[in-house]
């Protein structure tokens, strides 16, 4: 199994979408995410675009770096600009990638669907890529 992290700022919307996608349609790819400066909580909108996706996981949840950092990812990818500069360096050497996504954060459901539909689209392709 190729294990990949999504990073972002605060891993409520879009690291946390992005995971649980990933889970669901990846083949041999699981999929973590944490945040820069985690808020700690998961964006309501965001489990209910992943619930209609049948994509939700309780176990999902907003968490700081230094929660997964004993993990040997294949692959990062940060999915926001602040977590782009600031992403850390990892004990093992691995491959730091950025494709980056509006934050639905603070707007409407549609805003949220939006990004998840970008993410299927977009990100996906490129994780199926790198990790085969």
């Amino acid at each position: 199994m190729r294990k990949v992290l999504i990073l972002c700022t605060g891993n409520s919307c879009r690291s946390i979408i992005a995971e649980a996608l990933i889970n669901k349609y990846l083949k041999n790819v699981v999929a973590y995410s944490a945040g820069v400066k985690a808020t700690g909580s998961v964006n309501s909108n965001a489990i209910k675009v992943l619930k209609q996706e049948d994509a939700w996981r309780e176990e999902y949840s907003s968490k700081t770096l230094d929660k997964i950092m004993d993990i040997n990812f294949d692959l990062v990818v940060t999915v926001c600009s602040n977590a782009d500069k600031n992403c850390p360096t990892f004990p093992k050497r691995v491959e730091v990638i950025h494709v980056g996504f509006e934050d639905p954060d603070g707007k409407k459901f549609e805003a949220f669907e939006e990004t998840l539909q970008e993410i299927k689209k977009k990100l996906l392709p490129i994780v199926r890529k790198k990790t085969s």
